[in-house]
């Protein structure tokens, strides 16, 4: 789960992290009223991507008048794909100095690491491709976290050791996002330091592990509802299945993740461009089979389907009979191609060919076929995801 940037800055409040005063605002008359409260703010989209101030989505307002012109710019306007549902009134802040703080997950070293930077206010990708000594790394314990003297060897080699004390603090208290949200990544950029000498949270993004969403139902219960990310991703998820949205027109499924990816890269090998990445676990029941087709016949783009599933403790039989109900119950009129293996696997073919479903040989045939039909395919009549060419 991704938080907006208000959500996360109230889970930062609760470690203890300081964050300016603000105030959601869903209309411009909204955001006037918060200004009037506030006196001069930031009027920022709430998305769940980074580059906002770059598409506009973050705007100065000295007065109520400035901050209702700055929502009604900002509101509704699309930034990545992303609708801006509403906007975050944040009170101004006097910046003397920007830092960069974070953490995430380092797939490499299999490891959290720990980022620290002189050079906030930047995207760190831009700072590590510019400037890679700038940034100062530290890879904790799993176990115990960070010590207080690796804390402050990380401050010192970011060059900020005058700011050693409340630095080191401040890293603590993100660091507890780990154990108490199960956080894959968690961020400051920028970790302002007033004019003042106060250090404050100047943003904030968090993301929180979805396989272990179970033990944050508050989290889901408070947010979930707020949060707009892809919407055929988001459909899924309600749907209960595993679904990434990519950039092709070829639907695919599987039944286990390896599996998964292999069709995708065999699609792609074949000249195609892989829709999605379904996984709809071990079996193939039809109703599984119904729910992933489903979600990836709204995608406009869709223009074939490929499954790939290999019949292990389910039949081969049984599975062809639940990818025919889930195709006529959906009305699917797109190419669908079958690629069975497994525990009766001869009988499932037939019963798939007798339907008038393409079963592939191997898992290459299947991809190159999906290919080959989806490229035959003009257009599509009736609703989304439910007409065209057979």
């Amino acid at each position: 789960m991704k938080l907006l940037e208000y959500q996360a800055k109230e889970v930062l409040a609760s470690l203890g992290i300081a964050i300016p005063p603000g105030e959601v605002a869903r209309t411009p008359d909204e955001a006037a009223a918060a200004c009037a409260r506030l006196g001069p703010i930031a009027v920022k989209a709430q998305v769940p991507v980074g580059g906002r101030g770059k598409a506009g989505g973050i705007k100065l307002a000295r007065t109520p008048d400035e901050a209702r012109g700055a929502a009604e710019q900002i509101i509704g306007m699309d930034i990545k794909g992303f609708k801006v549902p509403l906007v975050y009134c944040e009170a101004a802040l006097e910046i003397e100095r920007e830092i960069y703080l974070g953490f995430t997950v380092d797939r490499d070293a299999r490891a959290n690491i720990l980022m620290l930077s002189a050079k906030g206010g930047m995207d760190i990708e831009q700072v590590a491709e510019e400037s890679p000594d700038s940034i100062a790394r530290l890879y904790p314990n799993p176990w115990r976290g960070p010590l207080d003297f690796e804390l402050t060897q990380l401050v010192f080699d970011a060059g900020l050791g005058d700011l050693s004390r409340p630095l080191t603090a401040i890293i603590k208290k993100l660091y507890r996002a780990i154990p108490d949200y199960d956080a894959l990544t968690a961020e400051i950029n920028p970790l302002v330091v007033t004019k003042t000498g106060e250090v404050i949270a100047g943003d904030a993004k968090l993301e929180s592990d979805d396989n272990a969403a179970w033990r944050h139902k508050d989290l889901e219960q408070k947010y979930g509802a707020f949060i707009e990310g892809d919407p055929y991703e988001v459909e899924a998820k309600r749907r209960g299945l595993t679904y990434v949205s990519l950039d092709g027109d070829i639907g695919i499924i599987g039944n286990g993740a390896g599996l998964c990816m292999g069709t995708l890269d065999l699609v792609q090998r074949a000249g195609g461009r892989p829709a999605n990445f379904c996984d709809i676990g071990g079996g193939a029941k039809a109703e599984v089979v119904e729910n992933a087709l489903a979600v990836i016949l709204m995608n406009p783009k869709v223009k074939g389907v490929v499954i790939n599933v290999f019949g292990g403790i389910t039949r081969g039989d049984e599975v062809a009979k639940g990818i025919i109900t889930a195709r006529d119950n959906l009305k699917m009129k797109l190419p669908l191609v079958v690629r069975l293996s497994g525990t009766n696997e001869e009988e499932g073919r037939e019963i798939l060919k007798r339907n008038g479903i393409e079963p592939g040989v191997n898992a290459w045939a299947a991809a190159q076929k999906v290919v080959e039909l989806s490229s035959q395919l003009v257009g599509r009549s009736g609703p989304p995801g439910r007409g065209g060419a057979g």
